[in-house]
């Protein structure tokens, strides 16, 4: 094994917090469907709390874009892991490091490929 590589250990530690992440967000998703309904027009409440209903509804929306992302990318992540890539940096191909996946195992690139696409 190499530098920054991941041990079998590290491994499946990684893959148990990919699948329970995968778990919740698909939970969170779930729970906020309801509110991310459009607001109907033929209800009968005033006209601020319509606003209100429909700022809440687009702030759901919003939200829910962010976890739909996230699970995107767990969900990608626990597919690499299938085909034994996981830990591996999609731009560079070099080893991820164990710290950071376990700050973010949906990780798909190293810090320095990260913070090259962000500049």
């Amino acid at each position: 094994m190499s530098p920054g590589e991941l041990s079998s250990v590290q491994l499946e530690e990684l893959h148990q917090l990919l699948l329970v992440e995968c778990r919740d967000l698909e939970c969170q998703l779930q729970r906020s469907e309801e509110g991310a309904k459009p607001v109907q027009l033929g209800t009968p409440i005033g006209r601020l709390s319509r606003m209100d209903a429909i700022q809440q509804q687009e702030m759901t929306r919003a939200g829910r874009l962010t976890l739909e992302t996230k699970l995107r990318q767990v969900r990608s992540s626990l597919d690499a892991y299938g085909r034994g890539v996981y830990g591996v940096c999609r731009f560079c191909e070099e080893p991820i490091g164990y710290h950071r996946l376990k700050a973010r195992p949906e990780a798909p690139f190293c810090l320095a490929c990260q913070d090259r696409r962000e500049t």
